[in-house]
């Protein structure tokens, strides 16, 4: 098997040992649950609860009309205790639904699930309703809903799974490789149905190849590979950000994904290894998009896990009930996601959402945020950029406040991968820039469409 990459790209140290031999362990009990109403890109929803009122778990507790949107259901069986405004983990204040466990009334259920649905046999139409019904979204950080990813205007040749984990620390995709492979490779031949493509490919980097003789074997048991369908496994260089849509492609392809392009532009589809499990769950049990798998580590955890816990799961309730032990002491930093993505919060505080891949927990060592310096124009930003855009050239166009410039040199086109912060030997918060950037631009695009109105 030939190993492929992508041009571009970094090798920031991996630190995956600390996780990537622990089991999946499933969280069954939690105190309470923190639900945040909006955990998707695009249009809001409300909720559909009040204070006070009994939910069993499945139970949809938000929604709204609109094709960019997707419900949220109770995670437990309980009680709404608020419904209020917390701290979430972009940073900002949302909507949350906080609900305490509680037994169901007498002669009622605990949990509330869809009828199962057999994927090969309905209708498109049918199984795209599933997806929404169930409130799935990309799991891999993007929380792009999944029925809107899953309905493209144009053919699609390759459904990829994105098993890369390409991202530090995190080990929650490679540990269910290993543990449920045949869960993965049958979200795979669902979405090859539902897309209608003739190809999927299961894309694992190197560093993870001892899962791939779990898969391959899940392969060759599939009934749908027995019937026809054409579904592999392919290898890719241990790189970052091999993981982003864009590299996977472009690795597995060898197309690129036109600049404002989508995937399906080049005839693919792209699905996080979460999302696919998450798939098979809605269609096999009826189950919706109601706990997720995650990395807990870093150097202020004592004990790295990959859990599966409630969405809402508050990370300082799984320290208080003895589920990981953080060393209080040693704490510099807190993180939601991966290191190189990921968002710093002020505190553990803060709930698990439906794109929570990991929490790190770091200490002086991990956490020592370099003092920027002046750019010396080495280049290695330029070398690094796995977009082929310019980060220097970017920046400078973003701190003198010229956008439609920025725009020009590729502003829109930045995934905000992080690694030309990481290769930068000035320590230049390069990303940070763009992500600000790009949020200017947008608004500076709104002001002028309502002035020309």
């Amino acid at each position: 098997m030939s190993i492929r990459t992508f041009r571009g790209g970094a090798h920031p140290p991996e630190r995956k040992d600390r996780s990537q031999e622990k089991p999946i362990e499933r969280i069954t009990s939690v105190s309470q649950v923190v639900i945040p109403v909006n955990q998707h890109f695009g249009a809001p929803i409300q909720p559909l609860v009040k204070v006070g009122e009994f939910v069993k778990a499945g139970q949809k507790i938000a929604d709204a009309d609109g094709r960019m949107t997707v419900p949220v259901h109770a995670s437990i069986a309980g009680v709404v205790k608020k419904i209020e405004p917390r701290t979430q983990s972009n940073n900002t204040e949302g909507l949350c639904i906080v609900i305490e466990p509680k037994d169901p009334p007498e002669g009622e259920a605990a949990q509330e699930f869809l009828q199962p649905l057999d994927p090969f046999t309905c209708s498109k139409d049918e199984a795209l309703a599933r997806i929404r019904a169930a409130g799935i979204v990309g799991m891999g950080g993007a929380g792009f809903p999944a029925h809107v990813k899953l309905a493209p205007t144009k053919p699609i040749s390759f459904v990829i799974a994105n098993a890369a984990e390409c991202e530090p620390f995190l080990t929650i995709d490679e540990r269910t490789l290993i543990e449920t492979p045949e869960k993965v490779v049958e979200g795979v031949a669902i979405v090859m149905k539902t897309v209608n493509a003739p190809e999927g490919v299961i894309a694992i980097e190197e560093n993870k190849k001892h899962a791939i003789p779990y898969v391959q074997k899940a392969i060759d048991a599939n009934p749908q590979v027995k019937a026809g369908m054409k579904i592999r496994v392919q290898e890719l260089r241990t790189k970052y950000p091999q993981g982003g849509e864009k590299m996977l492609i472009t690795a597995i392809t060898g197309k690129q994904v036109p600049s404002g392009g989508l995937p399906m532009d080049v005839g693919c589809v792209v699905s996080n290894v979460g999302t696919l499990c998450a798939i098979v769950s809605a269609f096999r049990e009826g189950k919706p998009l109601i706990e997720r798998g995650f990395t807990v580590t870093g150097g202020a955890c004592k004990s790295p896990k990959n859990l599966i816990a409630p969405i809402g799961t508050v990370v300082a309730d799984l320290a208080k009930a003895g589920s990981i032990e953080i060393d209080e002491e040693a704490l510099r930093k807190v993180i939601f996601g991966g290191p190189m993505m990921g968002v710093a919060v002020p505190s553990y505080e803060i709930p698990v959402q439906k794109n929570t891949s990991g929490v790190l927990l770091m200490n002086e060592q991990e956490a020592t945020q370099y003092e920027e310096d002046t750019c010396i124009r080495c280049g290695r930003c330029i070398r690094a950029c796995p977009t082929a855009i310019t980060p220097a050239l970017l920046a400078i166009a973003v701190e003198a406040g010229n956008y439609s410039e920025a725009e020009k040199i590729g502003l829109l086109d930045c995934i905000e991968c992080g690694t030309c912060s990481f290769v930068c030997p000035a320590h230049r918060h390069l990303v940070q820039r763009f992500r600000v950037g790009k949020q200017l631009l947008r608004a500076l695009k709104q002001k002028e469409a309502q002035n020309a109105k």
